[in-house]
């Protein structure tokens, strides 16, 4: 049996032992508690998607963002096998240290990390879980894992990301940027679809391809402001527990031009094919390929689209805030 404590540190749920399993940051604790709005950041984009030092800036930035937002930060990791949501300045260093060695953390793996006292960053899916499971219902990210596409001579393929499973069943609303066009992003939306979380594309029609603005795929519906992405949330909150999918598109000054973008996949396939990597390593070489050989553009694109994602979901948690005062 766990019950949830708060102290001037924070919130932590504890289990009758009183040993620590998710431990919130006073700030994040403060804001639950007195109902303000709050925004979940994964931590492997911080640990394993950018290079050192970039990676600490980026953090600063996204927290700083979410702020002027109108919302409080909760950046996500799992650190000496306490899951902390909302992490302090030199946690922040920690994970963003080029010799932090943090594993990267899917749902499944969180309970390993936890109960062997591992530290790790967490991904789409483990962040999700664990910001529903301290009562935070936004989460800000760059891309949405998917459906891979099948290994050449295979006709299917098994390596779907957890990403997707987990929205269908925690009701936490996404803001990001699409997926990566790595991915077979039709195949991707079709699983979404089934399992019935709403797909909204914010000021457009077509659903985004991370650096690009456009995956060539419709949205199923289309929000023009937050005040509207909210009332979406909040509808669909009263019919399903699913997660909802916000499609917010790379800001058009930061979209790859898709010549060199369609250059660098295939070269990046390529790079694959050679390594013979598969599975969760796939999106680290990939994105290392692009960050190299587009001369650091991609990593523009990547902090642009993020941040931009960050402030949209800071607005939109401020709207749920605001739905959810008026119901009282």
């Amino acid at each position: 049996m766990r019950r949830r404590e708060f102290d001037g540190r924070g919130c932590t749920l504890v289990n009758t032992q009183h040993d620590p399993i998710l431990t919130l940051s006073a700030d994040v604790a403060d804001a639950i508690a007195g109902g303000r709005p709050v925004v979940a950041l994964e931590s492997t984009l911080l640990s394993h998607g950018l290079p050192p030092g970039r990676n600490l800036a980026v953090a600063r930035r996204l927290e700083r963002t979410v702020r002027e937002a109108g919302a409080v930060p909760a950046t996500i990791a799992v650190l000496d096998g306490t899951a902390r949501v909302g992490l302090t300045d030199a946690e922040l260093e920690r994970v963003c240290a080029p010799d932090a060695g943090l594993d990267k953390l899917s749902l499944r793996d969180v309970g390993a990390a936890v109960a062997l006292g591992r530290s790790g960053a967490t991904t789409v899916a483990s962040t999700a879980a664990l910001a529903a499971a301290a009562g935070v219902a936004v989460f800000a990210t760059g891309g949405l894992g998917g459906v891979h596409h099948p290994v050449p001579g295979e006709s299917v393929t098994w390596d779907v990301s957890a990403d997707l499973a987990t929205l269908a069943r925690t009701g936490v609303l996404v803001v990001c940027s699409g997926m990566k066009s790595i991915l077979d992003i039709a195949a991707t939306l079709e699983v979404l679809e089934t399992q019935s979380v709403p797909v909204l594309g914010y000021r457009t029609d077509d659903f985004p391809a991370f650096y690009l603005r456009s995956s060539g795929h419709r949205v199923p519906h289309r929000v023009d402001d937050p005040a509207r992405a909210a009332a979406v949330v909040a509808a669909h909150r009263r019919f399903s527990d699913s997660g909802v999918l916000l499609a917010n598109p790379v800001p058009g000054e930061h979209e790859l031009d898709r010549a060199v973008h369609d250059r660098l996949l295939a070269e990046g396939l390529e790079l694959l094919r050679e390594r013979g990597v598969s599975g969760s390593d796939v999106t680290p070489v990939l994105l290392e390929h692009f960050h190299t050989a587009s001369g650091g553009a991609s990593l523009d694109a990547n902090e642009a689209l993020v941040v931009a994602n960050a402030a949209l979901a800071g607005q939109v948690a401020g709207e749920l805030t605001t739905l959810a005062e008026r119901t009282r």
